[in-house]
């Protein structure tokens, strides 16, 4: 069996090191990841992580018991050989958080991970870029809206530039997050730890989602995705949310058709 811990939803592969602890670490273990991280997108992230660290104590004949500070240490000295300073303190996150939950649940007395320091990393600025009010009307003016696909897509970056939600909040709602409260219209956005947040809907979003939906014929159905991806050759809607590695392709092929770097 491969010691890799692949996040799937029957929940994840119990690694060699984990199993030799016995019954009582896998079952901790295995709440770890499917009751105590909520999010799908920082679950498989963690998975991973923790997969390559306990590959790493194992190749080096490490116990989970014997594991201590300077092991840990030992590692993210390592691993800084390989990966930047942020991959580096999310895998040393992911560790400390594991053993933090191993420790409350009396499989480990101590968290080996709690002391070690990852290394510093400042950014000071931002690595994405933002559009400016020109370029984001340059952008959305730039869309063919004769179709259906361009009238989806022109909601869908309308949603993300007005609303400055990240991607994965947008795609997360459904037909009903777009709703009407007095006069005015807003959106519910689906943020991580199933939380929502909503906010009031700018005029254009509101114009381009309107636009969208009545050409969809969706508003009948509340419960399914907002924005979805389009079956082959018919161009029609199917029932299914848009993923987020296409809609940020959607995004580039449209930045790059409006004259605007493909970065954006």
């Amino acid at each position: 069996m491969s010691r890799e811990i692949s996040v799937i939803a029957s929940g994840p592969i119990l690694p060699g090191l984990i199993a030799e602890a016995g019954d009582g670490a896998a079952r901790r273990f295995f709440e770890f990841f499917t009751a105590n991280i909520r999010n799908p997108n920082t679950r498989a992230a963690y998975a991973h992580a923790v997969a390559h660290f306990l590959r790493w104590c194992e190749d080096r004949h490490f116990s989970l018991k014997s594991i201590e500070p300077i092991v840990v240490a030992a590692y993210v000295e390592q691993l800084q050989t390989t990966h930047a300073p942020p991959s580096v303190k999310q895998h040393l996150a992911a560790v400390r958080m594991l053993f933090d939950w191993l420790v409350t649940g009396q499989v480990v007395p101590v968290n080996p991970a709690a002391s070690v320091r990852g290394p510093k990393h400042v950014v000071k600025r931002g690595k994405t870029p933002v559009l400016s009010a020109e370029d984001a009307r340059k952008l959305l003016d730039s869309i063919d809206t004769n179709t259906l696909i361009g009238l989806r897509d022109r909601a869908l970056i309308a949603t993300m530039v007005y609303s400055f939600a990240r991607i994965s909040a947008v795609l997360g709602m459904k037909v009903e997050d777009y709703y009407q409260n007095g006069k005015r219209w807003w959106l519910r956005l689906h943020e991580k730890g199933g939380k929502f947040h909503e906010v009031p809907a700018h005029h254009n979003t509101e114009a381009y989602l309107d636009a969208y939906l009545e050409a969809a014929g969706i508003a009948g159905d509340p419960k399914g995705p907002l924005f979805r991806t389009v079956r082959g050759r018919s161009k029609t809607l199917t029932a299914k949310p848009l993923r987020r590695n296409n809609a940020l392709d959607m995004v580039k092929r449209r930045a790059v058709a409006a004259g605007l770097p493909p970065r954006i």
